[in-house]
This record gives C-alpha cells, sequence and structure tokens, in this order.
C-alpha cells in the first residue's frame, strides 16, 4: 500500500488527463502529494479536473496539448516542468479507440490517426519528457491495453491493436535505454475499464460482419463480472509512480480481472 503523501514534492505529467483513466489517475497522484500537469486536448475537461484537485487540497494547472503534434506536446511537457522546476511522473494514457474496420476497407487516414495518437503520442510524451526526468529519475507509465498483447480476437482493431502492441514494445527499449539514469518505465494494460473511449470508436458495419462468433460467461471480467473502473487502474498507476514499485522496470502489467485469459 503506497503510504498518504509519499509523492509530496513530486510533479506528475497526465495525458488524457481529462476523463477516464487519466483522471482517475490524476485525481490519485494529486491525493498522494504530487504536482499534476492535466493534458487534454479538450481544455475544458482538463480544467474541472484541475479545479477538482484544487479542491481536495492539492497543485495543478490545466494544459490543452495534441500529444501527436510535437510543438504542442513539447510546450506543454516544458510549462509543466518549468512551473514546478521538475518532472518526476510522466503517465503517457492518451489514446483513441480509432476505426475498427476489416484491414481491406480501412482507410489509410484512419490507420495513421490512432497509430499517431496512440503510438506517436507515447513516443514523443517521453521524448520531451526525458530531459527532465534525466535530472532526478523518474518514473514513466504508459497505458496500452490488452488488445495487441494478449487479445487478438477482437476483427477490425488491427491498427488499434498494433499502435498497443508498439507501445509495449517501446517501453521495454526505453526501459533499458533509460535505466542507467534511474528513469523506470512500465506499461499497463486494462481490459475493459469504464470510460469513455468509445466515443472515440468508429466500429464499422465490416468489422460486425468480420466477427468471429464467439460466446464468453457473462461480466467482462471472471474476477468481478463486469467491467473495471478508472480508480481500480488509478490505484496501479500510483503503485508504479511510488518508490515502492523501485525495481519495476521493462514491465508489461495486466488489469483486467482475467478478461484477457478466456479472450486472448
Amino acid at each position: 500500500m503506497v503510504q498518504q503523501q509519499q509523492l509530496k514534492g513530486k510533479v506528475a505529467l497526465v495525458t488524457g488527463g481529462g476523463s477516464g483513466i487519466g483522471r482517475g489517475a490524476a485525481l490519485r497522484l494529486a491525493e498522494h502529494g504530487a504536482y499534476v500537469c492535466v493534458i487534454d486536448r479538450e481544455r475544458e475537461r482538463a480544467e474541472i479536473v484541475r479545479e477538482e484537485i484544487v479542491h481536495g487540497g492539492g497543485e495543478a494547472v490545466a494544459v490543452e496539448a495534441d500529444v501527436s503534434n510535437a510543438d504542442s506536446l513539447r510546450s506543454a511537457v516544458v510549462h509543466a516542468a518549468e512551473r514546478w522546476g521538475r518532472l518526476d511522473i510522466v503517465f503517457a494514457n492518451a489514446g483513441i479507440n480509432g476505426t475498427w474496420t476489416t484491414i481491406e476497407d480501412l482507410m489509410e487516414e484512419d490507420w495513421d490517426r490512432t497509430i499517431d495518437i496512440n503510438l506517436k503520442g507515447t513516443f514523443l510524451t517521453l521524448k520531451y519528457s526525458i530531459p527532465y526526468l534525466k535530472r532526478q529519475g523518474g518514473s514513466v507509465i504508459i497505458t496500452s491495453s490488452v488488445n495487441g498483447n494478449r487479445i487478438f480476437s477482437n476483427i477490425g482493431a488491427s491498427a488499434y491493436s498494433t499502435s498497443k502492441a508498439g507501445q509495449v514494445a517501446f517501453m521495454q527499449m526505453a526501459a533499458l535505454e533509460l535505466a542507467e539514469f534511474g528513469i523506470r518505465v512500465n506499461a499497463i494494460c486494462p481490459g475493459a475499464i469504464k470510460t469513455n473511449i468509445g466515443q472515440n470508436t468508429n466500429r464499422t458495419a465490416e468489422a460486425e460482419a468480420a466477427a468471429i462468433p464467439v460466446e464468453f460467461p457473462e461480466g467482462s471480467s471472471p474476477l468481478e463480472h463486469h467491467a473495471g473502473s478508472p480508480e481500480q487502474v488509478a490505484d496501479l498507476v500510483l503503485f508504479l509512480a511510488s518508490p515502492q514499485s523501485s525495481l519495476i522496470t521493462g514491465t508489461k502489467v495486466y488489469i483486467d480481472g482475467a478478461e484477457s485469459l478466456l479472450k486472448g
């Protein structure tokens, strides 16, 4: 169990922090003493989370940024690091489901959009954070997924799954490269979590028609028989951000209540 205020004085950057898993993690990190930079492509959402943190006695800033745009993201990272003079925790969480359709019907621009936000966005987040993390070491957590790592039965999710598998490979490369600087890099692989990512999903009729019919037991998670919560994922992020995970790096951690063991 991470002790209260164990992150006091640490600075955390959370992309996609305006909702879902990002919001849950931002609140949890702040609850344990971190100063949080909430980054979201919709400023209003980031501002709402900032206000929640401040209302709870924490300190935060809200920044609007597009993680797939280098200039936009670089500016956001610099803002966070210069606001508090350091950067210790980076939660590269922003992502979309994108268009789910058959490979034959997938448009090039839909492939590019998913890869740009999910994979390129992760690369840019880490790239611009590294110079600040090197000063004292730190923790990077990347939101990947069970898709592309354990589950390959979601017909139509080729772009999404590719981006999520790529994040894990990138995480492992980064973990080894950055170990000498005391920077740990890990990935979390959530299953079904109650978020609004469905708003960024376009599942086409072609994908539905090509789906392989499989019957699963009722409930998304065998452990809890329903989708997980952002707060449960936030607890994992908190642990990986804390000194209690000081020897854990280059690791992907599944958080899905064994869902992916059924569907893989």
